[in-house]
C-alpha cells in the first residue's frame, strides 16, 4: 500500500514574538507571581515609552521634565522623580536599541536630554517672568524671549548629560550608573560654568523634610544630585524595551532595594541627629524687619519717605521697643535711595537705635572716582550691606560679589545699552561686583558671612575657607517674583545651606520669607510670604564643622569615583541577564 507523505503546510511559521508569555505557568503564586506581573507591565511600559518618535516623544519628554519640578519647594512631591527619571531611562533605552551606530544614538540622546531639560527649567524658573511684569511697559515684551532662551540655554546641560550617558550606556544596571555620573557632572557644571545657576539641583529632591535634609551635612547637594539620580532611576532599570536585552532583572532589583534601604537608613540617621541637636544661643538677639513693599511702587520718588518711615516704625515696634535687641536686619535694597549718603536718614536711625544696638541694612552704594584735577572719571554702584551703629555712623559694609546677569548687569553692557536694552534694576551701566572679604565683623555679634540675594544658592561660595564665620546673613528682595514658587525654592535652598555648613542663617526678605534658621535647617522664627511685621529671635550658635565643610571637594570626587568604579565593574564583568519571570 502506497502511503502518501503528508503535504507540507502552506501556513507561514509564526515569527518569534517579543512579548513574553504571561500564561498561568509563569504567573506563579503569591509574591513571586505578583512580582512577575509587575515586571511584565513594566516591560510593556518601557516598550511604549522607548517606541515614541518625533513630536510625541518630544512632548512626552518635556512633560517628564515639567513633572520633575513637583519634587521641589513648595510641593516637595519627591516620589515623582521615580516616574520621571524612570521614563528618562526608557527613552534613552529607545535611543540605544533603535540605532546601531554611535552618532545617531548620541543625537537621539541629546535631543531627549534637551527636551527633558527644557520642561524642567521652564517649570522650575517660570516665576522669573514675574520680574518682567513689575514694569511691563519696559520689560514685558522680553517675556517670550526670556522664557524660551533661559530654559533652552539651561537645557543644554541636560542635553550634554544624556549624550554622555549614552556614550557610557551598558545593559543592566550599568546604564543607571552612566546616567547618574552624567547628571552629577552636569549639575556641577551648571553651578559653575559662566556665572553658574545651581537652582533646583536634582539633589534638592531628596531634601524636602528635616531628617532627609541632614544628608546635606555629609555630602553636599552636588554629590546628592548624583545619588538622587541613582536612587530614582534604579527601579526602572529592572525592565527595558522588549527585544533590547537591556533589562537589569534581579541585579537592578537588588540595586534598587539596596539604595532604598540606604535612603531609609539615612532618614533614620537624620532623625537621630535632629533629636540630639541643641544649637544653643549666642546671646545675640535679632530683630528682622519685613516691610512687604510692592516692587512696582518701591522706586517711585514720592514713596521714598513713606518706605523709610515704614522700616523705622517696624524697627521700633513692639511693647518693649528695642530693649534687649542686639541687631536689627533690613532686607536687600530696603530703601529706594543711597542710605549712606542721606544724613537725615542716618540721623533718624541713630536716634531710633538704643546704645549697643546696630542696624544691618541693604542699600545701593555709589562710588565716584576723580582724577588729580577733581574731574569725575567714573562712577560705580554696588549692591551692598551696610553696618550702622547706634549713632547713625556707617561702620563697614559688604558689596555683593555674585551679581545676577540681566538683573543687575548685562553681558556686553555698553553695547546692549546702546541698543536700548536695560537690566531689570534699571541702573545705567549696571552694578559693579564687589571683591570681598566675605567675613563681616559686626559689633556685639560673631563674624558673619553676608550673602545678598541668590548668593546663598552657591554651595561652594558661601564662606571663606580660611575663616569660618559664626553665621550666615542672607538679605534678599524676592518681591520681584510675587507669590510664585520662586521665593519658596529660594528659602528651601537657604535651609540646605545651613545644614551643609553647620551654621545658623538669619534671613531678611522684603516680602518674605524672612526667618531665623538653626544649623540643622530648623526654622526657629518666620514671617510668611506677603506678610508685614517683625520677628525677634536669638541667634543660634554655630554647629561643629560638618563633614561637607571639612571634606566637601574630596567627598564630591569620591562619590563620583565610586559611581564610576561601579560602572567600570559593569563594563568589565560580562552582563548575564537574570529575568524576574
Amino acid at each position: 500500500m502506497n502511503v502518501k507523505p503528508p503535504r507540507p503546510s502552506t501556513r507561514p511559521s509564526p515569527r518569534p514574538s517579543l512579548r513574553r508569555d504571561t500564561s498561568s505557568p509563569q504567573k506563579g503564586r503569591g509574591a513571586t507571581g505578583a512580582l512577575t506581573q509587575v515586571v511584565v507591565h513594566l516591560d510593556r511600559a518601557a516598550t511604549r515609552v522607548a517606541g515614541l518618535r518625533g513630536t510625541r516623544r518630544a512632548v512626552f519628554t518635556v512633560l517628564l521634565g515639567v513633572l520633575s519640578v513637583l519634587a521641589f519647594a513648595p510641593v516637595h512631591a519627591w516620589p515623582v522623580l521615580f516616574l520621571t527619571f524612570g521614563g528618562l531611562v526608557w527613552l534613552l533605552d529607545g535611543c540605544h536599541a533603535g540605532h546601531s551606530s554611535l552618532a545617531p544614538r548620541l543625537k537621539c540622546a541629546s535631543l531627549i536630554g534637551f527636551w527633558f531639560g527644557f520642561g524642567y527649567f521652564l517649570a522650575g524658573l517660570y516665576w522669573i517672568a514675574e520680574a518682567f511684569l513689575v514694569e511691563p511697559w519696559r520689560h514685558g515684551w522680553i517675556i517670550p524671549f526670556a522664557m524660551t532662551a533661559l530654559p533652552g540655554g539651561m537645557a543644554l546641560f541636560f542635553a550634554a548629560a544624556c549624550a554622555l550617558a549614552m556614550l557610557l550606556w551598558l545593559p543592566g544596571i550599568g546604564r543607571v550608573f552612566a546616567l547618574a555620573i552624567a547628571f552629577g557632572l552636569a549639575e556641577f557644571a551648571r553651578g559653575h560654568v559662566l556665572t553658574g545657576l545651581p537652582w533646583n539641583l536634582v539633589g534638592y529632591g531628596l531634601l524636602g523634610n528635616g531628617p532627609m535634609m541632614q544628608l546635606a551635612a555629609l555630602f553636599g547637594v552636588y554629590a546628592l544630585s548624583l545619588i538622587a539620580v541613582l536612587v530614582f532611576a534604579s527601579p526602572a532599570a529592572i525592565s527595558a524595551p522588549l527585544g533590547s536585552n537591556l533589562a537589569g532583572g534581579t541585579g537592578a532589583l537588588a540595586l534598587a532595594s539596596i539604595l532604598l534601604v540606604l535612603l531609609g537608613l539615612g532618614a533614620l540617621w537624620g532623625e537621630r541627629r535632629l533629636a540630639k541637636a541643641d544649637s544653643g544661643s549666642t546671646g545675640v538677639r535679632l530683630r528682622i524687619v519685613q516691610a512687604d513693599i510692592d516692587q512696582a511702587n518701591k522706586w517711585r520718588p514720592e514713596n521714598s519717605a513713606e518706605i523709610f518711615n515704614d522700616y523705622l516704625d517696624l524697627t521700633k515696634s513692639g511693647p518693649s521697643g528695642l530693649n534687649g535687641i542686639t541687631l536689627v536686619i533690613w532686607p536687600e535694597t530696603a530703601v529706594p535711595f543711597l542710605l549712606d549718603e542721606s544724613s537725615d536718614a542716618l540721623l533718624a536711625i541713630g536716634e531710633a537705635l538704643p546704645t549697643g544696638t546696630s542696624l544691618l541694612a541693604g542699600s545701593a552704594r555709589l562710588i565716584e572716582e576723580r582724577d588729580a584735577q577733581g574731574e569725575l572719571v567714573t562712577t560705580r554702584i554696588y549692591n551692598s550691606l551696610l553696618v550702622i551703629d547706634d549713632t547713625g555712623r556707617v561702620l563697614s559694609g559688604y558689596d555683593k560679589i555674585h551679581l545676577v546677569p540681566f538683573g543687575e548687569y548685562l553681558p556686553f553692557q555698553d553695547f546692549l545699552e546702546s541698543l536700548g536694552l536695560m537690566q531689570l534694576t534699571g541702573v545705567r551701566g549696571g552694578f559693579t561686583a564687589g571683591t570681598g572679604p566675605r567675613v563681616l565683623q559686626i559689633p556685639g555679634a560673631p563674624p558673619a558671612s553676608p550673602l545678598i540675594c541668590y548668593e546663598i544658592i552657591f554651595p561652594d561660595d558661601v564662606t571663606e575657607a580660611a575663616a569660618r564665620p559664626g553665621w550666615l546673613l542672607n538679605i534678599t528682595n524676592d518681591a520681584w517674583f510675587g507669590s510664585s514658587a520662586g521665593p519658596h525654592q529660594h528659602f528651601h535652598q537657604a535651609q540646605v545651606r545651613a545644614v551643609e555648613q553647620g551654621l545658623p542663617v538669619a534671613r531678611a526678605a522684603n516680602t518674605g520669607i524672612s526667618a531665623v534658621i538653626d544649623p540643622y535647617g530648623r526654622i526657629l522664627a518666620e514671617i510668611g510670604l506677603g506678610e508685614k511685621g517683625v520677628i525677634d529671635a536669638a541667634l543660634p550658635k554655630a554647629g561643629p564643622p560638618t563633614l561637607f565643610v571639612q571634606f566637601g571637594t574630596i567627598l564630591e570626587i569620591s562619590v563620583l569615583a565610586l559611581a564610576f568604579a561601579c560602572w567600570l565593574a559593569c563594563r568589565v564583568q560580562p552582563f548575564r541577564p537574570h529575568p524576574l519571570r
